[in-house]
């Protein structure tokens, strides 16, 4: 009994425990689902007032957005109708200016018929009086008018030569001195000094062993400093020298001193030969540039490109006419730089003008164009003035020039080139042009003979005085003038001096 009663409790115990946790469970659940359900209820209730809230504001916004839209009804209507009342206006004052031309057209009308009327008639007299006239005057109206005209013509061709020369007179009277002072003065402050650097093209060899050397087995080394310099060595029989020619001085500057460098160094082969020149031309790439620099300091001007300087610095290896063109430049720029300020022109300017009117000659690049035209190409892609450009141009008389500064530029030139001792020309081309000035006056009527004087820089012209008058005379002078301007290439300028005489002879016997 009491082992039954020991398994019987325990199972008591336990389904009483059950029951028990199972009524809790139950009572929780139920609790649970209540809470829930009054969760469900009050979100219900807050999604229902928050619909009724947001409804109203919608509806506000509507009514809003429809008075909105009726205001701007409202105020396009009424802008319509002012426009309205605008285009009324504007037909009304069409139609009455539609209505005032009409009158006003016909009444031109009416008086373009009175017009042609009156014209008719005019003609019709007229000609009756042209008839009348022809008969009094024995003479047609073309030989009339033709007449007439030959009459003005020459009181005009006398009238205009006779101020042509007035102001001719009045123009040497005052210009001439004043030319003359600007001259001495500019001439008296000049300090540059300027000789003629011809350019070597010889170098001095140690001895004639040295031209084998030079030479090379079968050539190799002549032909490798030929194909790097461009300049060509020709080795003769004058004893202990080598003669270099070529075209480009800077070349041939480059192929002088790396031959000198070369015989110093005793070892002459093709590969010292490319390493010697290499390094030679590298040294005279930055001598060119340190030129350019160095004129360009001298003469305070700046805001230069580098494709300039290098330009400028090239003009350091090339001569005209034995005068180093460089030195010309910078001679001509400080004349210009003068002259301007003698005159009140732009000195800066003329000074800048003058220095870059020869920058053409400096130009790496092959071109057929003369070195003023490739000089305004250069100063054009540089962006400089126009009237350095002009000035550039026109200093030989190319083109016209059209500022003073321009005209500056071809008088600093002129008395740069023709200063004594600048320049020199063989003989053989000084007596060719001479002979061709002489020439260009053989083709104009009434020139007896023609005499080149003063090294060229004047031309004597003596005419026949039977054919010519003292007017045509002077004309005859300009036509030369613009001849020798078209066909001629010189330096500075030149005076024509034409030369009429009457000479009676008679004897006494």
């Amino acid at each position: 009994m009491s082992i039954i009663l020991w398994i019987v409790l325990p199972l008591a115990g336990l389904t009483l425990g059950w029951i028990i946790r199972w009524l809790y469970a139950r009572f929780q659940l139920t609790a649970t689902e209540q809470f829930a359900e009054r969760i469900k209820h009050d979100a219900i209730k807050e999604a229902e007032a928050k619909k009724k809230e947001i409804l109203l504001e919608a509806k506000e916004q509507v009514i809003r957005e429809r008075n909105q839209q009726e205001r701007e009804t409202r105020e396009r209507r009424a802008e319509l109708q002012r426009y309205e009342r605008r285009v009324v206006q504007k037909e009304e004052a069409i139609d009455k200016k539609t209505a005032q031309l009409e009158r006003t057209e016909q009444v031109y009308v009416e008086k373009e018929k009175a017009f042609q009327q009156r014209e008719d008639t005019l003609s019709k007299e007229e000609q009756r009086y042209r008839a009348e006239l022809e008969r009094i005057s024995g003479l047609t109206s073309e030989e009339a008018k033709a007449l007439i005209i030959q009459d003005l013509e020459n009181e005009a061709k006398h009238d205009a030569q006779s101020l042509i020369n007035k102001i001719e007179q009045e123009a040497n009277v005052t210009a001439e001195k004043k030319a003359r002072d600007i001259l001495v003065t500019t001439i008296h402050r000049l300090a540059t000094d300027v000789t003629g650097d011809v350019t070597v093209t010889t170098v001095t060899l140690p001895n004639d062993e040295m031209k084998g050397r030079i030479i090379g087995r079968e050539g190799r080394n002549i032909r490798t400093l030929e194909t790097l310099t461009g300049a060509d060595i020709i080795i003769d029989d004058t004893p202990e020298a080598v003669v270099i020619s070529c075209f480009d001085p800077v070349r041939r500057e480059i192929a002088k001193i790396a031959l000198e460098k070369l015989i110093l160094d005793g070892r002459i082969h093709p590969a010292r030969i490319e390493e010697i020149v290499i390094k030679v031309s590298k040294e005279i790439s930055q001598k060119i540039f340190e030129e350019g620099e160095k004129v360009l300091f001298d003469m305070g001007i700046h805001n230069i490109k580098q494709e300039a300087i290098r330009a400028l610095g090239r003009l350091y290896f090339r001569t005209s006419y034995g005068q180093n063109v460089l030195q010309h430049s910078k001679e001509v720029a400080i004349i210009a730089g003068m002259l301007a300020a003698e005159v009140g022109a732009n000195r800066e300017l003329a000074k800048r003008a003058a220095l870059l009117h020869d920058i053409g000659k400096g130009n790496e690049s092959d071109s057929d164009l003369n070195h003023a035209e490739i000089g305004m190409d250069m100063a054009r892609k540089m962006g400089e003035d126009p009237r350095i450009i002009n000035a550039i141009g026109s200093h030989h008389n190319d083109i016209e020039p059209t500022s003073i500064e321009a005209v500056i530029v071809q008088i600093a030139d002129a008395i740069s080139a023709a200063r004594p001792g600048a320049r020199k020309e063989t003989l053989d081309n000084y007596m060719k042009r001479l002979e061709n000035l002489e020439n260009i006056t053989s083709g104009f009527n009434g020139v007896d003979k023609a005499f080149a004087i003063q090294a060229g820089r004047e031309l004597r012209i003596m005419v026949n005085n039977e054919t010519l008058t003292d007017d045509q005379t002077r004309e005859l002078a300009k036509e030369i003038a613009k001849k020798i301007e078209t066909d001629l290439r010189y330096p500075g300028r030149i005076k024509i001096t034409m030369i009429r005489e009457t000479r009676i002879t008679e004897y006494a016997r």
